[in-house]
């Protein structure tokens, strides 16, 4: 038989086998019983999370740093052997809208953070610093344990300091001063914690803002996530009532969702500043060095780009240096 007339023959096969099946209606088949479909949450969502609050009452005088000697890089510094090796590698966010994000159009990350990260580049590498700095993503949660493994030089990425991370890992001089606050839809009738007993709030797991709604005695129901991007989506949905964090990145999020608006007075002071391997205090004075040049300029330009709009006009908080 030529592949001509097995072709056909087997078209004539299928073609009957067709008909045979469309002959008779036969038994209809019952449909599976439809429940209610609960939207899919992120991953690594923790309901009725409650972590430990900071210890209360300690006071380690957390903002004050090391004092800056001078953008020198003596032979053998930390920072010569990041210059030695080529690349600065730096831990930002790519997810929070202004402060650290990827543009949907450049696929560049930009944002406030991103431009305090530069000068640090910009001051090891000169005026080849765009090849020599490598961005590493990563999520809040990760800040810590990546410092202390040395998997990152800095990282630069609304970092809250606090007297327990300043066990694990050092700091800079504080670049920036927020406040948490909440942001919830415009039609929520939500001004404050009290608004929210019994109702959840989302945060980042290991959030400075999550131990506040945790300890608060209103008793929201805490919701963590791994990333900020996270809980804009669950309030999206209807699974969050509200996100409490600091009031730069609210900003980003309502700009982003004009159905929202950050709410609330402050309800902290959120003083961020360069985590660094806590061993590297050449690299915490030399990034100081780099902040205090930052500060009589770049500063301002940076947050008149990014900021200045949804949170008016701001000056560059003063160093404090022990």
């Amino acid at each position: 038989m030529t592949r001509k007339r097995t072709r056909l023959a087997l078209a004539l096969l299928t073609a009957g086998a067709l008909l045979a099946g469309c002959g008779g209606a036969g038994t209809p088949v019952e449909p599976a019983p439809i429940a209610s479909v609960e939207r899919p949450l992120p991953a690594n969502v923790v309901v009725g999370a409650e972590p430990p609050p900071d210890p209360k009452g300690e006071d380690c005088n957390a903002t004050a740093s090391l004092r800056p000697e001078g953008l020198g890089m003596p032979p053998g510094s930390t920072m010569d052997k990041i210059k030695e090796r080529g690349q600065l590698i730096v831990g930002v966010d790519q997810t929070t809208y202004l402060f650290g994000f990827r543009n949907p159009t450049s696929g560049a990350l930009e944002g406030f953070d991103i431009d305090i990260a530069n000068e640090v580049a910009k001051a090891i590498f000169g005026n080849a610093w765009r090849s020599h700095i490598q961005y590493r993503a990563i999520s809040s949660a990760q800040r810590v344990d990546l410092l202390k493994q040395n998997e990152v030089d800095i990282v630069v990425r609304t970092f809250s300091i606090t007297c327990s991370r300043l066990k694990d890992v050092g700091f800079s001089s504080v670049y920036y001063t927020a406040g948490q606050r909440l942001l919830a839809p415009k039609n929520a009738n939500v001004r404050s914690l009290a608004d929210l007993a019994g109702k959840k709030v989302c945060a980042t797991s290991t959030s400075t803002s999550s131990k506040m709604i945790a300890a608060d005695p209103n008793n929201p129901v805490l919701v963590t996530v791994e990333n900020w991007s996270d809980c804009v989506v669950l309030l999206q949905q209807n699974q969050v009532d509200a996100i409490s964090t600091d009031d730069t990145i609210l900003a980003g999020m309502a700009e982003q969702d004009p159905t929202t608006e950050v709410v609330g007075e402050p309800f902290t002071v959120e003083s961020y500043g360069i985590g660094v391997p806590k061993q590297n205090t050449d690299m915490i004075k030399f990034v100081n060095a780099v902040l205090d040049t930052v500060r009589a300029g770049p500063w301002q330009e940076s947050y008149n780009r990014w900021l200045s709009e949804s949170l008016g006009p701001a000056n560059p908080p003063p160093p404090t240096y022990r």
